[in-house]
C-alpha cells in the first residue's frame, strides 16, 4: 500500500494533464520561434552583411558632412554681418571726408585710401580756383586773365580723371558705386561720374546768349554723348548678364564633393575674368566726361568758359549742401 499525505493528490486528472501538455506545447513554440528569428539573423550572407556596414558608415559621412556643411553656413554668416557693419560704418564716415588728413576707410584697401586723400587734396585745390576764377569774373578781368585761371581748372580736371583711372585699377567697383561721395552724389551717378549729356543740358541756360554756329555745336556734342552714353550703359548691362550666367550655370552636386568645389573655382575665375573689364567702361566714361570738358572749351569763348566752370562747380556744391541738410533732417 502507498502512503499519501493528505496534501497529496496521486489521482490522475484528465485536465490537468491537458494543461501541462498545453504549456508544454507553448513553451517549444516559442523556443522554435526564438531559433527561427536567431536563424534568420543568422542567415544573412556576408555581402548583406557588408552592405549594412556600408550603409551604417555612408550614414555616419554624411551626418559629419552635414554639420561641417552647416557649420560653415553659421561662419559665412557672420563673417557677411561683419562685413556689413564695416561697410555701413565706412559709409557714414565717408560722408565728412572733407580734410587732407582724413584717413578714413581702412578696409577699403591702400589704393582706395590713396584716392580718397588724393581727392580730398583735389577738391580743395579745386575750390581755391574756382573761388579765383569767381573773382576774376566780377572784377571783370581780361580774357588773358581768365583764359589763364580756366586753362588751370581744365588740368586740374584731368588730374582727378588721372586719380580715379588710378583707382579703378585698385577697385573699380570703388569708384563704381562712388564711396567718396556724399549720399545726394553718389544718387545721380553714373559710372562713377557725372552724365556729360545731363551737364551740357544743365549748362545751357548759363550760356546764353549763344550764337547760332555755338548753339548747333552744342546741340551735336549732346547728341553724340547720349550715344556713348547708351553704348556704355548696354555694355555694362551685358556684362552684368554675363556673369549672372556664369553664376548659374554652375551644377547643383552635394556640397563639400570634390567635384563641386572645382566647379565653383572655375565659376569664379571666369566671373573674376568678366569683372575684371569693368575698369575699362569706368575708363571710356571719364574720357568722355573730360572730351565733353575739353570740346566745350573749343565751342564757347573764354568768359563764356568761365561761367560754365562756375555753373558747374556751383551745381556739385549744392549737391553737397543738400546732402548735409538730408543728413541733419529731424528725424520723424
Amino acid at each position: 500500500m502507498a502512503y499519501a499525505s493528505p496534501g497529496t493528490d496521486t489521482s490522475t486528472d484528465p485536465d490537468a494533464d491537458d494543461k501541462n501538455q498545453m504549456f508544454e506545447l507553448g513553451h517549444l513554440a516559442a523556443n522554435d520561434a526564438f531559433d527561427s528569428g536567431s536563424k534568420s539573423k543568422d542567415g544573412l550572407g556576408p555581402k548583406a552583411l557588408r552592405r549594412l556596414a556600408q550603409n551604417r558608415e555612408a550614414a555616419r559621412k554624411s551626418r559629419l558632412k552635414k554639420k561641417a556643411y552647416v557649420e560653415q553656413l553659421e561662419a559665412s554668416r557672420l563673417k557677411l554681418a561683419q562685413l556689413e557693419k564695416e561697410l555701413q560704418r565706412a559709409r557714414q564716415q565717408g560722408i565728412f571726408i572733407s580734410t587732407p588728413g582724413n584717413q578714413s576707410h581702412s578696409t577699403c584697401g591702400n589704393g582706395t585710401l590713396a584716392f580718397e586723400t588724393e581727392h580730398a587734396r583735389w577738391l580743395e585745390e579745386h575750390n581755391k580756383l574756382i573761388n579765383e576764377l569767381r573773382a576774376a569774373v566780377n572784377a571783370h578781368s581780361g580774357d588773358g586773365d581768365l583764359r589763364r585761371i580756366v586753362d588751370s581748372i581744365m588740368a586740374h580736371y584731368c588730374e582727378s580723371f588721372r586719380l580715379k583711372g588710378a583707382a579703378a585699377r585698385a577697385d573699380a567697383f570703388h569708384v563704381l558705386s562712388g564711396m567718396w561721395k556724399t549720399p545726394v552724389e553718389r544718387c545721380f551717378l553714373w559710372l562713377g561720374g557725372f552724365r556729360s549729356s545731363e551737364l551740357l543740358k544743365l549748362l545751357a541756360s548759363h550760356l546764353e546768349p549763344l550764337t547760332e554756329q555755338q548753339l548747333a555745336s552744342i546741340c551735336s556734342l549732346q547728341q553724340s554723348s547720349q550715344q556713348v552714353e547708351k553704348v556704355l550703359s548696354h555694355g555694362v548691362e551685358a556684362l552684368q548678364q554675363s556673369v549672372t550666367e556664369t553664376l548659374a550655370s554652375g551644377s547643383l552636386n552635394s556640397a563639400g564633393s570634390s567635384s563641386n568645389i572645382a566647379d565653383c573655382t572655375a565659376l569664379m575665375e571666369a566671373a573674376m575674368t568678366k569683372l575684371g573689364t569693368l575698369e575699362n567702361f569706368l575708363q571710356e566714361a571719364d574720357n568722355l566726361r573730360l572730351q565733353t570738358l575739353q570740346q566745350m572749351q573749343c565751342i564757347l569763348t573764354t568768359r563764356q568758359s568761365a561761367r560754365a566752370l562756375l555753373a558747374i562747380s556751383d551745381y556739385f556744391s549744392r549737391l553737397r549742401a543738400l546732402s548735409s541738410l538730408w543728413i541733419a533732417r529731424p528725424q520723424a
